[in-house]
């Protein structure tokens, strides 16, 4: 009877250490969402000048 104990607790431990995560991301797939999101920041970066140039122009022409 111990040693069945003994089994079915080892059994259940080891049942329970899976080296495999279930929701593990894909490398290639992570490349890519943090490429997508750095374009994202790029234009957003690139909007914001545009911007400040136009409201720069808008201020140097109500200046004169």
């Amino acid at each position: 009877m111990k040693y069945l104990l003994m089994l079915v607790a080892v059994l259940a431990v080891l049942a329970g250490c899976n080296n495999k995560p279930k929701n593990q991301a894909q490398p290639l797939q992570i490349i890519q969402e943090q490429k997508q999101a750095l374009d994202q920041a790029k234009g957003v970066g690139d909007t914001l000048a545009k911007q400040a140039e136009e409201q720069k122009k808008q201020i140097d022409e109500a200046a004169k």
